[in-house]
């Protein structure tokens, strides 16, 4: 057995702001053979205009499609896979990524492709329009696939005509309004220094790193890049006004979501929160595993997770469930939320979703990448990063009246949302269930 009271503290992240106020994360893990880069921008689809969503996303696609110096629209991904790497990015609601994975003695190419990727984007009207088909097919392969379909329904009972309620990517008469002016013109908006993390872990060391961040993201930005980026606009706490959505297809099964809206990002209560969804649904010891799998055989996957924003949250429950067994379901998770708001936990289960979170924690930190994408995604949205021990700390500290008491924060009547895409003919009932939720 190993001696743990001995074993070296976690790798920890240094954090320099270059001049020009980008900040760059770097993560030493001498043993790892990689070397993971990225480059957080602050700006997602809760910051774009209505008639233009999906701009982020858009712009994401377009950042691989040709650089001045790598014109050929393979070039970049060419540099990075001939390395023996990776290289993709993602679009959230309140964050753009871009990251590739390399040999760790392959840190200065990833370093440039990156940077090149990232800031010198010819955005070809070409490509635009090549890339603009791609989109769109994106969009309708989400809307095809009944999973990511009710996820895109709930966020808009949930949060409503906001930008929080619209999907990430746009919509098919968003996408095809951008032009090549919008791009740019959130390339100047949004893509400064000091909006832009760089996040890097691996086998690598802080000079190193810095030296080669200064020499490709240090200088030569166009006028205004020292300027601040627009304000975001604070979440409404108004729902939408048809909480019970339902698409109705020719399905084997009905996909059935609900949430609660809940806490921000940096909520004090945000450990109790995640031993919470922990207890609800957060694996196969779960409440709603054991009570709809288990004992009722309800539905095959069932279970729960969060989501925090910087000034909202909600929390979604999920099942995939025969017609004739969603309202059964709707009344089973019913249930349990009104069990944790009305009694405490048990001291056993405490202690084992306590020990479930921190071990589900340390086992998300085994890779570079998992270092590499914390470290940026924490220092871009929050200012800072939580170490590690802090981390854990916060999730001993919950007690039992702690997620009965954040239980009663947010189940309660008049803020539960539900959606549903299948083959559904009870639209009454659950409407019925949706606006007489009470925890009581």
């Amino acid at each position: 057995m190993p001696n743990t009271s001995n074993s070296e503290p976690a790798a920890e992240p240094t954090v320099d702001v270059l001049p020009n106020g980008m900040r760059v994360a770097v993560t030493s893990i001498p043993h790892s053979q990689a070397a993971v880069l990225a480059a957080y921008v602050g700006v997602g689809s809760r910051d774009e205009a209505r008639q233009t969503l999906g701009l982020s996303h858009y712009l994401e696609h377009m950042l691989f499609k040709g650089t001045e110096s790598r014109p050929e629209p393979t070039a970049i991904s060419a540099a990075i896979e001939g390395a023996g790497g990776s290289l993709n990015a993602f679009t959230s609601r309140e964050l753009t990524c871009y990251w590739n994975r390399v040999p760790f003695d392959r840190l200065p190419l990833a370093m440039d492709v990156l940077a090149d990727s990232v800031r010198y984007s010819m955005l070809a009207e070409s490509e635009i329009e090549r890339e603009r088909t791609v989109i769109c097919s994106e969009i309708r392969r989400a809307h095809d696939q009944p999973g990511q379909r009710v996820m895109q329904l709930i966020s808009d009972a949930a949060y409503g005509d906001q930008p929080l309620g619209w999907e990430i990517a746009g919509d098919l008469d968003s996408v095809d309004a951008i032009t090549r002016e919008d791009l740019a013109t959130h390339v100047e908006t949004f893509y400064r220094p000091a909006n832009i993390v760089l996040s890097v872990a691996g086998n690598v060391d802080r000079e190193t790193v810095v030296e080669l961040a200064e020499r490709h993201w240090g200088s030569n930005w166009p006028d205004g890049a020292s300027q601040g980026t627009p304000s975001r606009k604070s979440a409404d706490e108004q729902m939408s006004n048809n909480l019970a959505q339902i698409e109705v297809r020719e399905l084997e099964q009905c996909n059935l979501a609900l949430a609660l809206r809940s806490i921000h990002r940096l909520d004090p209560d945000r450990y109790a929160m995640a031993l919470l969804n922990e207890v609800l649904g957060g694996g196969m010891s779960s409440r709603l595993f054991t009570e709809i799998r288990e004992k009722r055989g309800l539905a095959y996957s069932v279970g729960s997770h969060p989501t925090a924003f910087d000034d909202a949250g909600h929390l979604t429950v999920m099942a995939g469930v025969t017609e004739e067994h969603v309202l059964e379901t709707v009344d089973v998770v019913f249930e349990e939320l009104g069990k944790l708001v009305a009694e405490p936990v048990t001291d056993d289960e405490l202690e084992r979703v306590r020990e479930h979170a921190v071990g589900s924690f340390r086992l998300g930190l085994d890779a570079a990448a998992s270092w590499c994408h914390r470290a940026g995604g924490m220092l871009l949205a929050n200012g800072f990063i939580e170490p590690v021990e802090e981390t854990i700390a916060g999730y001993q500290s919950v007690t039992k009246a702690d997620i009965q008491r954040v239980a009663q924060r947010f189940v309660r009547e008049d803020n539960l949302a539900a959606a549903v895409v299948g083959p559904f003919d009870q639209a009454d009932a659950l409407r019925e269930r949706v606006d007489g939720f009470s925890p009581n």
